[in-house]
């Protein structure tokens, strides 16, 4: 399976993916307006942060051992065995604390008390949510692309129709519930999609502890839960600052141009992480690294750019049928955005060298770093230039992080 094969499924995927979240957007723009936009957006990044915990955030690194160990029956069966009971003991502890802090969380996260039930749903959830993370690594692990592919599409799609239907009964909370029932979809799908492959072993659904993996999981863990708690929990300090200074209504500007830009990059990002990190964990010469790097880099920022060029082109026509014509003020914050979406690709592909080579110590320290920098950008640039300056502070982050990128990856492959 080559970049652009799997770019093709994971396309299709995507663009399911991208119309259940789009067809979402639409339905909370007509439904709550902007505000309703800017509160979807704070309960995806809890969302966000809940699946990861769900699964102890060992995803990426089952990804990484299932596509080392696929050859060796023996380990794969330890990690396996070792990577479930790991994911369910976390998905219960962070059920638990869900339902305990349901209200205080509705209260912050959402300002209404009323959300209370919705977020004891999401913790009952995290169970069937860490289970079906479990699946989904272990098939692209084996880089079965064209499965993983299927169980995204056909989960949009029911995602996609309970949030019409939903939406339409239950207007705003209707919808964020749909986000929760999209997450148990995958597993419904998953599980006898895996079943039916040919690398299923009934061994895969064990539960055991096993010393060495769990610790070599764990690395990862420390790694996976870093880079995806940071990212929602800046998002959601971003969101209050800006909501603070600014008002809910300039929050959901900021947050609508955001979503057009996840919304495209997701066609990359989804590419990305299908592909190379799977890749790059069982590549070990110099040589072969190189080649990928550059392959990536020939094939994604061409495609890239041209994607960002046009959605600035489009600007005007996107907002209104994304969104509504209340949202036409955010279209002066598109053209920064978009540039920064452009180095993220090229600073994203080299960041997978300390994920798939488990550079634990250097990899927690850079996200943590860029993730507060990006929060002190957005103080400065705000100060100086109103709301469009947490775009400025997007893509200056982004730029650093790409410097920081391609120092390690230099450091990296001169030690080979």
């Amino acid at each position: 399976m080559n970049i652009v094969r799997a770019s093709l499924y994971s396309a299709i995927a995507t663009a399911a993916r991208l119309l259940a979240g789009l067809v979402m957007i639409k339905l909370v723009a007509w439904f709550a307006g902007p505000e309703g936009v800017g509160k979807l957006g704070q309960f995806m990044s809890l969302m966000s942060l809940l699946a990861v915990l769900a699964g102890g955030g060992i995803s990426a690194g089952v990804v990484k051992y299932v596509a080392e160990y696929r050859d060796d029956p023996q380990r794969l069966a330890r990690l396996l065995a070792a990577a479930l009971s790991y994911a369910l003991c976390a998905a219960c502890l962070m059920a638990l604390v869900a339902l305990l802090l349901s209200h205080q969380v509705a209260l912050w996260l959402l300002g209404d008390s009323r959300y209370e039930s919705l977020i004891r749903i999401l913790a009952v959830a995290q169970l069937a949510i860490a289970m079906a993370n479990y699946i989904l690594a272990v098939i692209n692990g084996f880089m079965d692309v064209r499965r993983l592919a299927l169980i995204q599409v056909v989960g949009s799609l029911l995602s996609m129709v309970a949030a019409v239907w939903l939406s339409q009964w239950l207007h705003l909370y209707g919808a964020l519930l749909a986000l929760v029932l999209g997450q148990v979809f995958s597993l419904l799908i998953g599980l006898p999609a895996w079943w039916r492959s040919p690398y299923f072993r009934r061994s895969m659904l064990r539960l055991r502890f096993d010393r060495e993996m769990t610790f070599r999981l764990a690395a990862f863990s420390v790694m996976t839960l870093t880079s995806a708690l940071l990212p929602p929990l800046i998002n959601i300090a971003v969101r209050d600052h800006l909501a603070g200074r600014f008002g809910w209504e300039q929050v959901g500007y900021w947050q609508a141009v955001s979503k057009v830009s996840d919304a495209y990059l997701l066609f990359l990002t989804t590419a990305i992480n299908i592909y190379y990190l799977p890749k790059l964990a069982a590549t070990h010469e110099r040589a072969s690294l190189v080649a990928e790097f550059k392959r990536a880099y020939r094939y994604l920022l061409p495609v890239v750019a041209l994607l960002a060029a046009g959605v600035y082109l489009c600007r005007d026509w996107v907002t209104r049928l994304l969104f509504s014509a209340d949202f036409t003020a955010a279209n002066p914050l598109y053209g920064p955005q978009l540039i920064g979406d452009v180095i993220k690709i090229a600073a994203f592909v080299l960041s997978y060298l300390m994920l798939a080579k488990a550079m634990t110590r250097l990899f927690v320290i850079s996200e943590c770093v860029f993730a507060l920098s990006y929060l002190a950008l957005v103080y400065l640039f705000t100060a100086y230039f109103g709301l469009v300056g947490a775009v400025y502070a997007f893509a200056v982050n982004y730029l650093l992080y790409l410097t920081f990128n391609i120092a390690v990856a230099r450091r990296y492959l001169g030690a080979l």
